[in-house]
C-alpha cells in the first residue's frame, strides 16, 4: 500500500498527523516517535524493513486493511541510522513534543533534526581521526565559491577557485566531503561526477540565510564568499534544527599558501589509504600520526593535506620538533597528559546540537583538569600558546556533576549532594521514605502475625500489601485495608498510611528527577558560553598534540630538519621512503636524489621490481613531510619550496568513467603540463606504456621536451625506453641515472641503489622467473629475446640516428632517415608552437596530443 493510495480523510487522527509531517519531508525517510519506538511506515517502512532487514508487520490506521510498518526501540536506534546514511538514505527525526502522561489527546509531534552524511553530531558514527565535511558550491560564472564544515567540530571554511571542475573536484575529493549542497542551477557533468562517479551524496537549496550568524561574516569583504557562508548556513539551520554557534568563525582558505595536489597524486602518494586495499595502514598519515588525541590526528592529516609554502612558519614547526627532541622528559610528560583529554572539538559541537549528557561534561571536566600541567610544560618549552585554564567552569563540573552519572537524563544520579538544598532535602524524603517502608513491613507483621506478607511496588499500582492466599483469611476488616489487586496466588491491597507515604515517596522522585534535569541545563548553559575559550584550548592542544608527533617520528625513524633554501635545486643525501623502510623486512637501501639548479629531470632507467617507483615516490613524501612542517627521511635533506605536486604513477584504467589506461594516463599528464610553474614537483611514471611502442616513445620523448623546454620544474621520469636516454646529449637539463642491478652466473640481484647513467640492460625475464613462471615458458622467452637483440644490434644504428644520433650512415639510409626525421620534428614542433598555454583548457591540450598521435600514425603509413 502506497501513502498516495490512501484517503485521508479516512485515517485515524495519528496518521493524518503522520502525513502532515511526512509530507514535508518527502525526501527522508521518516522516523516517527510512538512511545518508545520509532516507527516508519509505507513507502518508509518497506524501504527501511529492506534495508535495515527488519521485519515488515502491519499497524492499523482507520482503513480496511493495515498499512506496511517496520520499527525500531528508540534506545537502539543510532546503529539502524547509521546503516541507513552509510547506504546513502537520509533520515528525519521525528519526537514526541509533549509529555504524553499530561497531554489529553494526540500528542504533540514534529521533526527535530534531518540527519545525512553531511550533518551527523552524534560522533560514534563519525570516525573520530576524520573530519566529516558537508560542503556549499556556488557558481559565478568565472569562479566557484566552495564552503565546507564539519558541524561535530564548529570548524567552518571558504576559498575561491578558478571555474574548472577538475580543480573542484580535486578539492572536495582531498577533503573527503560526504555531502554537496548545490543550487539548481549547477551543470548535470558536475552533478553526475559528484553522485555516481564518486558516490558524495547531493542535497538541493536556492535559500541563504539572511539575519542569524551575521559575526561569521560582518568582517568579510567579498561578497561572493558572504554568499557561500549563508548558503551552507541555511541548510545546516533547517536539518538541524539546533544552535550553531560553536561555529565561532570563518577561515578564508588562499590556496596560494599550500602546496597544491590533485586527487591522483593524493592517492599515488599513498598518503592517507594504500592503493591496493584502500586501508588507512601502510599509509604516511598511518606512520606519522602517534597523537594521543582525536582531535590532534585530524589536525595532523589537515597539515599533510595542506603543506606550507611559508618558510617562517616551516622553521618554527622544525624549532618546536628540535625543542621536544631536547626537552625529552616534558615531551614525554606532555604526551601522558594529552592522552587523558578528550576531544574537546566534538564536545564543543554537541554542547551546541543538544546530544550533550552528563558523561560528556565529565569529559569536558577531566579534560580541564590537565591544563595547568600542560601549560606549565608549554611554558617551560618557551611556547607562547596561551591555554585558558577556565577553573571556574572545571569547578562548577567537579561540584556539580555526579562522576557515576548515567548516559540518560531522564534517569536522575546527575547531581552531585550538596549542590542543591532542595534536591538534597527530596533525596532525604526519598531515602526515609525507603527506610520507613522496610520498618512499615517489619511492622505489620507483628502487629498482624501475617508471617509472609511482604510491601512491594509496582508502575501500574504503586507500593502495595501482598499476602499469599493461603494467609488472605487474617486479614481483618478493621485492619482498615483496601484491596487493590487479586492474582493466583496472592491478595494485594493498600492501607491508609501506606498511600499517604507514597504519594511522598513518588511526588519526591518525580521531583528529583524535574530538579536534577534543569539544573544540568543550567550548568550545561554556563559551560556553554564559554565555548568560544574551549574551541581555543582545543585548536592549541591539536596542534600541540600533532608536532609532538612529528617530534616522536623524527626520533623513532631517525628523521633529520630539512633545510629550505632560495635556490632551485634538490640535495638529498641517503634518502629514504619511510614506510616502506619500516615495513620492509630486509632492510631499506637509501639513495641520493641530486638535483642542482642546471639539472631539471632525472630520466630514471632500471628493471621492474628494481626500486624506480619506490624512489620517485621518496622524493614526492620527503618534499610533503617536509613542507608539513616535518622532518625528513634521510641523512641531508636541502629543498626548494614546491608550490604543486603531480604525479602519473602506476597503470590502471578508470573502469567507472569507461577510460583506458593511456587515456588516464594522458589526462593526467595533461594535468600536470598545462597547470605546473618552475617551483612544481612532476613524477611520470613509464608514461606512454599505454599504447603502441612508437607512438608511447614518441609522446614520451615530446612530453620530456616540453617539460624541460617551456616549463623548467623538477622531474622525475622513469622508462623502459632505453632510446629516451640519448636526449640527454640534446638537452643538458636532463641527467640520466638507472637503479643498479648485479648479474652473475645467470642469477640477478637488484641493488635497489640508484647511480649515474642509463641502464644497459631490462631484466624483465628474471622478474618473470620471480614471479615462478613455468620454467618453459622461461627458456622459451630468453630464446626469443636473442633474436631480437640481434636484429636490435643489426639495425641499431640506423635506429639510434632515427631518433638522436648524427653519426654516418649509407647514403640510401640517410636519406630516408633524414626526410622522416624532418617530417616528424616539423610537424611536432609546429604544433606545440601553436599552443598557447596561458589560455589552453584541458579538452584542447587533450585534442593536442591526440594531434601528435596522429603525426605517428602518417609516420608509420610514409613507411
Amino acid at each position: 500500500m502506497k501513502r498516495n493510495e490512501v484517503k485521508y480523510e479516512e485515517l485515524s487522527p495519528m496518521m493524518q498527523q503522520y502525513l502532515d509531517i511526512k509530507n514535508k519531508h518527502l525526501d527522508e525517510l521518516l522516523f516517527y516517535r510512538i512511545g518508545d519506538f520509532y516507527e516508519l511506515f509505507f513507502e518508509d517502512g518497506e524501504t527501511a524493513s529492506r534495508e535495515l532487514e527488519l521485519t515488515l508487520t502491519g499497524k492499523n490506521a482507520g482503513l480496511k486493511e493495515r498499512i506496511p510498518m517496520c520499527g525500531v526501540p528508540f534506545h537502539s536506534v543510532k546503529p539502524y541510522i547509521e546503516k541507513l546514511i552509510d547506504k546513502g538514505y537520509k533520515v528525519a527525526i521525528c519526537e514526541q513534543l509533549e509529555d504524553p502522561k499530561s497531554t489529553k489527546g494526540m500528542v504533540k509531534r514534529g521533526v527535530v533534526q534531518v540527519i545525512s552524511r553531511g550533518t551527523l553530531t552524534d560522533y560514534e558514527m563519525m570516525k573520530p581521526k576524520d573530519n566529516n565535511y558537508i560542503a556549499s558550491i556556488l557558481d559565478f560564472g568565472n569562479s566557484y565559491v566552495l564552503t565546507y564544515s564539519d558541524i561535530s567540530t564548529g570548524e567552518m571554511n571558504s576559498l575561491t577557485i578558478k571555474r574548472d571542475d577538475i580543480t573542484l573536484m580535486n578539492e572536495i575529493l582531498n577533503l573527503g566531503v560526504k555531502e554537496v549542497i548545490l543550487t539548481d542551477s549547477e551543470n548535470s557533468k558536475l552533478i553526475n561526477d559528484l553522485k555516481n562517479t564518486y558516490g558524495i551524496e547531493i542535497s538541493y537549496s536556492n535559500s541563504y540565510l539572511e539575519s542569524d550568524y551575521e559575526y561569521l561574516y560582518k568582517d568579510i569583504k567579498d561578497s561572493k564568499i558572504i554568499m557561500g557562508i549563508k548558503h551552507l548556513l541555511y541548510y545546516l539551520v533547517i536539518t538541524n534544527m539546533k544552535d550553531l554557534s560553536h561555529i565561532t568563525n570563518v577561515e578564508i582558505v588562499d590556496k596560494d599558501e599550500y602546496l597544491s595536489m590533485d586527487i591522483h597524486t593524493v592517492r599515488n602518494l599513498e598518503l592517507f589509504e594504500t592503493l591496493r586495499l584502500k586501508e588507512r595502514t601502510y599509509s604516511l598519515i598511518w606512520l606519522l600520526d602517534k597523537c594521543k588525541t582525536a582531535m590532534g590526528s585530524r589536525k595532523l592529516k589537515s597539515w599533510l593535506l595542506h603543506p606550507l609554502k611559508d618558510k617562517t612558519e616551516l622553521n618554527k614547526r622544525y624549532e618546536k620538533i628540535e625543542k621536544l627532541n631536547t626537552e625529552f622528559i616534558i615531551k614525554e610528560q606532555l604526551r601522558e597528559k594529552l592522552y587523558e583529554v578528550y576531544d574537546l572539538e566534538r564536545l564543543c559541537g554537541k554542547l551546541n546540537t543538544g546530544s550533550l549528557n552528563a558523561r560528556d561534561l565529565l569529559q569536558i571536566k577531566n579534560s580541564l583538569a590537565y591544563i595547568p600541567e600542560i601549560k606549565g610544560y608549554m611554558k617551560e618549552l618557551g611556547f607562547n600558546e596561551e591555554l585558558d585554564e577556565l577553573r571556574d567552569i572545571y569547578e562548577l563540573l567537579e561540584k556539580a556533576i555526579n562522576p557515576d552519572a548515567p548516559i540518560t537524563l531522564k534517569d536522575g544520579a546527575l547531581i552531585q549532594n550538596g549542590y542543591n538544598s532542595d534536591l538534597d532535602e527530596l533525596r532525604s524524603i526519598r531515602s526515609g521514605g525507603k527506610d520507613f517502608i522496610a520498618s512499615f513491613e517489619e511492622k505489620l507483621k507483628n502487629d498482624t502475625g501475617i508471617k509472609n506478607l511482604k510491601v512491594g511496588y509496582n508502575k501500574i499500582f504503586g507500593y502495595y500489601i501482598e499476602v499469599s492466599k493461603g494467609q488472605s483469611k487474617m486479614v481483618q476488616t478493621d485492619f482498615g485495608w483496601e484491596r487493590r489487586q487479586t492474582l493466583t496466588n496472592c491478595e494485594r491491597f493498600i492501607s491508609p498510611e501506606l498511600k499517604e507515604k507514597e504519594a511522598l515517596i513518588l511526588n519526591a522522585e518525580e521531583r528529583i528527577i524535574d530538579i536534577e534535569y534543569q539544573l544540568f541545563m543550567e550548568i550545561k548553559e554556563t559551560v556553554r558560553k564559554k565555548i568560544f575559550e574551549l574551541k581555543r584550548d582545543a585548536e592549541i592542544l591539536s596542534e600541540l598534540d600533532a608536532i609532538l608527533s612529528l617530534a616522536v617520528c623524527a626520533e623513532e625513524y631517525n628523521l633529520v630538519k630539512p633545510v629550505l633554501t632560495d635556490k632551485h635545486e634538490i640535495i638529498i643525501k641517503d634518502g629514504r621512503h619511510p614506510v616502506v623502510e619500516v615495513v620492509s623486512k630486509n632492510g631499506y637501501v637509501a639513495n641520493d636524489c641530486i638535483m642542482k639548479e642546471n639539472t631539471n629531470t632525472l630520466l630514471i632507467t632500471g628493471p621492474n621490481m628494481s626500486g624506480k617507483s619506490t624512489f620517485m615516490r621518496q622524493l614526492a613524501i620527503i618534499i610533503l613531510m617536509a613542507q608539513m612542517g616535518s622532518y625528513v627521511p634521510a641523512k641531508e635533506a636541502t629543498l626548494p619550496i614546491i608550490d604543486k605536486i603531480f604525479t602519473r604513477i602506476g597503470a590502471s584504467d578508470d573502469l567507472v568513467s569507461g577510460e583506458s589506461t593511456f587515456m588516464v594516463e594522458m589526462k593526467e599528464a595533461c594535468n600536470a603540463l598545462l597547470n605546473a610553474t618552475k617551483n612544481s614537483l612532476i613524477l611520470f611514471d613509464e608514461l606512454g606504456r599505454g599504447t603502441a611502442t612508437y607512438d608511447g616513445m614518441s609522446l614520451a620523448q615530446a612530453i620530456l621536451e616540453y617539460v624541460n623546454k617551456n616549463i623548467g620544474c623538477k622531474t622525475l621520469f622513469s622508462t623502459h625506453y632505453h632510446e629516451l636516454t640519448a636526449l640527454s646529449k640534446e638537452m643538458s637539463t636532463i641527467k640520466n641515472v638507472h637503479v643498479d642491478a648485479h648479474e652473475e652466473n645467470g642469477e640477478v640481484t637488484f641493488l635497489h641503489k640508484v647511480v649515474s647513467g642509463p641502464i644497459d640492460k631490462s631484466y624483465g625475464i628474471h622478474v618473470a622467473k620471480l614471479a615462478h613462471m613455468p620454467e618453459e615458458l622461461l627458456k622459451r622467452a630468453s630464446e626469443i629475446l636473442s633474436v631480437y637483440e640481434a636484429k636490435d644490434t643489426k639495425n641499431k644504428k640506423v635506429e639510434q640516428v632515427s631518433f638522436f644520433d648524427e653519426e654516418e650512415t649509407p647514403k640510401e639510409q640517410k636519406l630516408e632517415v633524414k626526410t622522416e626525421i624532418q617530417y616528424i620534428k616539423s610537424e611536432v614542433e609546429e604544433e606545440l608552437k601553436n599552443i598557447n598555454v596561458d589560455n589552453l583548457r584541458p579538452i584542447d591540450a587533450l585534442n593536442s596530443l591526440y594531434k601528435l598521435k596522429e603525426i605517428m600514425d602518417k609516420k608509420e603509413s610514409v613507411k
